[in-house]
Protein backbone atom coordinates (compact mmCIF):
# COMPACT_ATOMS: atom_id res chain seq x y z
CA UNK A 1 0.00 0.00 0.00
CA UNK A 2 0.97 3.40 -1.29
CA UNK A 3 0.71 6.92 0.87
CA UNK A 4 -2.08 7.50 -1.90
CA UNK A 5 -3.98 4.45 -1.99
CA UNK A 6 -7.71 5.69 -1.41
CA UNK A 7 -6.66 8.83 -2.92
CA UNK A 8 -5.54 8.37 -6.44
CA UNK A 9 -7.44 5.56 -8.18
CA UNK A 10 -6.39 2.56 -9.83
CA UNK A 11 -6.83 3.99 -12.70
CA UNK A 12 -4.74 6.55 -12.89
CA UNK A 13 -1.81 4.60 -11.38
CA UNK A 14 -1.83 2.16 -14.35
CA UNK A 15 -1.63 5.55 -16.46
CA UNK A 16 1.58 6.35 -15.14
CA UNK A 17 3.09 2.67 -15.02
CA UNK A 18 1.87 2.78 -18.56
CA UNK A 19 3.90 5.38 -19.56
CA UNK A 20 6.67 4.75 -18.06
CA UNK A 21 6.65 7.46 -14.58
CA UNK A 22 7.81 6.25 -11.25
CA UNK A 23 10.45 4.33 -12.15
CA UNK A 24 13.22 4.41 -8.72
CA UNK A 25 16.62 6.12 -9.25
CA UNK A 26 18.16 5.21 -6.14
CA UNK A 27 20.99 7.35 -4.06
CA UNK A 28 24.48 8.13 -4.22
CA UNK A 29 27.27 7.73 -2.31
CA UNK A 30 26.99 11.35 -0.69
CA UNK A 31 23.41 11.60 1.06
CA UNK A 32 22.85 15.28 2.89
CA UNK A 33 19.56 15.51 4.96
CA UNK A 34 17.09 18.63 4.35
CA UNK A 35 14.84 19.15 7.55
CA UNK A 36 12.50 21.77 6.29
CA UNK A 37 10.76 23.89 8.72
CA UNK A 38 9.76 21.44 11.50
CA UNK A 39 9.62 24.55 13.85
CA UNK A 40 6.86 24.64 16.54
CA UNK A 41 5.14 27.12 14.22
CA UNK A 42 4.13 24.11 11.88
CA UNK A 43 3.67 21.50 14.51
CA UNK A 44 2.52 23.24 17.94
CA UNK A 45 4.17 23.35 21.19
CA UNK A 46 2.26 19.95 21.96
CA UNK A 47 0.65 17.14 20.45
CA UNK A 48 -3.34 18.10 19.76
CA UNK A 49 -5.66 17.43 16.65
CA UNK A 50 -5.14 19.71 13.81
CA UNK A 51 -8.26 22.16 15.42
CA UNK A 52 -7.11 22.36 18.51
CA UNK A 53 -3.43 22.77 17.20
CA UNK A 54 -4.26 25.57 15.28
CA UNK A 55 -5.74 27.65 18.34
CA UNK A 56 -1.99 28.19 19.26
CA UNK A 57 -0.68 28.60 15.60
CA UNK A 58 -2.54 29.00 12.70
CA UNK A 59 -0.20 27.82 10.80
CA UNK A 60 0.21 24.56 12.37
CA UNK A 61 -0.57 20.91 11.39
CA UNK A 62 -0.96 19.61 14.20
CA UNK A 63 -0.90 15.73 15.45
CA UNK A 64 0.45 14.84 11.73
CA UNK A 65 3.17 17.36 12.32
CA UNK A 66 4.08 15.12 15.06
CA UNK A 67 4.09 12.11 13.57
CA UNK A 68 6.43 12.71 11.17
CA UNK A 69 8.58 14.22 13.81
CA UNK A 70 9.03 10.52 15.50
CA UNK A 71 9.86 9.42 11.78
CA UNK A 72 12.43 12.29 11.11
CA UNK A 73 14.20 11.21 14.60
CA UNK A 74 15.60 8.09 13.83
CA UNK A 75 16.67 8.90 10.07
CA UNK A 76 18.20 12.08 11.88
CA UNK A 77 20.30 9.46 14.15
CA UNK A 78 21.34 7.20 11.05
CA UNK A 79 22.34 10.61 9.56
CA UNK A 80 24.11 11.57 12.31
CA UNK A 81 25.84 8.06 13.33
CA UNK A 82 27.17 7.83 9.67
CA UNK A 83 28.72 11.51 9.97
CA UNK A 84 26.66 12.75 7.36
CA UNK A 85 25.70 16.11 6.90
CA UNK A 86 22.48 17.41 7.59
CA UNK A 87 20.84 20.95 6.73
CA UNK A 88 17.81 23.10 8.16
CA UNK A 89 15.98 25.11 5.56
CA UNK A 90 13.61 27.10 7.93
CA UNK A 91 11.47 30.10 8.03
CA UNK A 92 12.92 32.85 10.26
CA UNK A 93 11.21 35.34 12.47
CA UNK A 94 9.56 37.96 10.44
CA UNK A 95 10.10 41.66 10.68
CA UNK A 96 6.65 43.47 9.84
CA UNK A 97 8.49 45.89 7.87
CA UNK A 98 10.12 44.31 5.90
CA UNK A 99 8.92 40.46 5.24
CA UNK A 100 5.70 41.22 4.23
CA UNK A 101 5.44 40.03 -0.07
CA UNK A 102 2.95 37.81 -1.77
CA UNK A 103 2.85 34.86 0.87
CA UNK A 104 1.75 37.45 3.63
CA UNK A 105 -0.88 38.16 1.37
CA UNK A 106 -2.14 34.70 1.12
CA UNK A 107 -1.43 33.64 4.67
CA UNK A 108 -1.60 36.40 6.56
CA UNK A 109 -1.10 34.29 9.92
CA UNK A 110 2.72 33.64 8.80
CA UNK A 111 3.38 37.45 10.30
CA UNK A 112 1.58 37.33 13.55
CA UNK A 113 3.51 33.95 15.12
CA UNK A 114 5.81 34.17 18.32
CA UNK A 115 9.09 33.75 18.64
CA UNK A 116 8.99 29.95 20.30
CA UNK A 117 7.15 29.20 17.12
CA UNK A 118 9.90 29.95 15.22
CA UNK A 119 12.07 27.55 17.55
CA UNK A 120 13.22 24.51 16.00
CA UNK A 121 11.59 20.98 17.24
CA UNK A 122 13.48 19.87 20.18
CA UNK A 123 13.83 16.03 19.28
CA UNK A 124 14.92 16.87 15.92
CA UNK A 125 16.49 20.24 16.11
CA UNK A 126 19.93 21.41 14.81
CA UNK A 127 23.56 20.92 16.94
CA UNK A 128 27.04 22.28 15.89
CA UNK A 129 28.49 21.41 12.68
CA UNK A 130 24.55 21.41 10.79
CA UNK A 131 23.85 24.07 8.10
CA UNK A 132 21.17 26.19 9.19
CA UNK A 133 19.35 28.25 6.05
CA UNK A 134 16.57 30.89 6.60
CA UNK A 135 14.44 31.23 3.29
CA UNK A 136 11.85 33.31 2.65
CA UNK A 137 10.08 30.99 -0.14
CA UNK A 138 9.37 28.09 0.06
CA UNK A 139 11.86 26.02 -2.13
CA UNK A 140 14.68 25.73 0.32
CA UNK A 141 16.99 26.07 -2.76
CA UNK A 142 15.31 29.74 -4.01
CA UNK A 143 17.44 32.84 -2.25
CA UNK A 144 19.47 30.62 0.13
CA UNK A 145 23.40 29.03 -0.38
CA UNK A 146 22.26 25.55 -0.33
CA UNK A 147 23.66 24.83 -3.37
CA UNK A 148 26.86 26.15 -2.56
CA UNK A 149 26.94 24.25 0.88
CA UNK A 150 25.96 20.96 -1.25
CA UNK A 151 28.65 21.30 -3.81
CA UNK A 152 31.21 22.31 -1.18
CA UNK A 153 29.92 19.04 1.01
CA UNK A 154 30.02 16.82 -2.42
CA UNK A 155 26.16 15.65 -1.66
CA UNK A 156 24.71 14.01 -4.34
CA UNK A 157 21.14 12.74 -3.18
CA UNK A 158 19.22 14.59 -1.10
CA UNK A 159 16.89 13.07 1.53
CA UNK A 160 13.67 15.35 2.30
CA UNK A 161 11.79 15.96 5.24
CA UNK A 162 9.47 18.21 6.85
CA UNK A 163 6.38 20.54 5.80
CA UNK A 164 4.71 20.87 3.99
CA UNK A 165 4.38 18.00 1.38
CA UNK A 166 2.71 19.97 -1.20
CA UNK A 167 4.87 23.20 0.02
CA UNK A 168 8.21 23.18 0.52
CA UNK A 169 9.16 19.84 0.52
CA UNK A 170 7.49 19.62 -3.51
CA UNK A 171 9.34 23.17 -4.27
CA UNK A 172 12.65 21.70 -2.72
CA UNK A 173 12.20 18.57 -4.27
CA UNK A 174 11.63 20.11 -7.69
CA UNK A 175 14.28 22.21 -7.72
CA UNK A 176 16.84 19.47 -6.11
CA UNK A 177 15.49 17.25 -9.31
CA UNK A 178 16.59 20.10 -11.52
CA UNK A 179 19.62 20.82 -9.81
CA UNK A 180 20.49 17.28 -10.75
CA UNK A 181 20.23 15.83 -7.33
CA UNK A 182 18.74 12.51 -6.70
CA UNK A 183 15.98 12.95 -3.88
CA UNK A 184 14.66 10.74 -1.59
CA UNK A 185 11.33 11.89 0.16
CA UNK A 186 10.45 9.44 3.21
CA UNK A 187 6.79 9.25 3.36
CA UNK A 188 5.94 9.37 7.29
CA UNK A 189 8.90 12.24 7.47
CA UNK A 190 6.92 14.77 5.54
CA UNK A 191 3.77 16.46 6.75
CA UNK A 192 0.63 18.46 5.55
CA UNK A 193 -2.72 20.18 6.87
CA UNK A 194 -4.53 18.70 4.20
CA UNK A 195 -4.19 15.02 3.46
CA UNK A 196 -5.63 14.96 -0.11
CA UNK A 197 -2.94 17.59 -0.97
CA UNK A 198 -0.03 15.59 1.06
CA UNK A 199 -0.98 12.36 -1.03
CA UNK A 200 -1.84 13.59 -4.54
CA UNK A 201 1.87 15.46 -4.30
CA UNK A 202 4.05 12.19 -2.74
CA UNK A 203 2.38 10.69 -5.79
CA UNK A 204 3.14 12.94 -8.27
CA UNK A 205 6.81 13.17 -6.71
CA UNK A 206 7.74 9.58 -6.41
CA UNK A 207 6.18 9.46 -10.46
CA UNK A 208 8.30 12.47 -11.89
CA UNK A 209 11.38 13.70 -8.78
CA UNK A 210 11.80 11.92 -6.00
CA UNK A 211 11.90 8.29 -5.00
CA UNK A 212 9.08 8.36 -2.18
CA UNK A 213 9.63 5.59 0.44
CA UNK A 214 8.59 4.12 3.69
CA UNK A 215 10.98 5.27 6.68
CA UNK A 216 12.63 2.01 7.10
CA UNK A 217 13.82 1.74 3.83
CA UNK A 218 15.38 5.32 3.58
CA UNK A 219 17.59 4.18 6.83
CA UNK A 220 17.99 0.81 4.92
CA UNK A 221 19.28 2.45 2.03
CA UNK A 222 21.65 4.65 4.57
CA UNK A 223 23.11 1.52 5.72
CA UNK A 224 25.55 0.96 2.77
CA UNK A 225 26.73 4.50 2.98
CA UNK A 226 30.32 3.75 4.04
CA UNK A 227 31.19 6.57 6.22
CA UNK A 228 31.02 10.90 6.41
CA UNK A 229 31.57 13.33 3.67
CA UNK A 230 35.19 14.86 2.89
CA UNK A 231 34.79 18.69 3.43
CA UNK A 232 37.35 19.32 1.02
CA UNK A 233 37.68 16.46 -1.10
CA UNK A 234 34.11 15.43 -1.55
CA UNK A 235 34.87 12.13 -0.69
Amino acid sequence: MHPWTGTISDDEERRYEASGFGRPSGIGRHPALLIIDVQYRTVGTERRPYWEAIEEYPTACGDVGWAAVDHIRPLLAEFRRLKLPVLYPHVAPKNVDTDSGRLAEKVPAIMTVDAKGYEFVAEVAPVKGDVLLPKKHPSAFFGTPLVSHLIDLGVDTLFVTGCTTSGCVRSSVTDGFAYNFKCVVPAECVYDRSPTSHAVNLFDMNAKYADVLKTAEAIELLQGVSGGINRAAGE
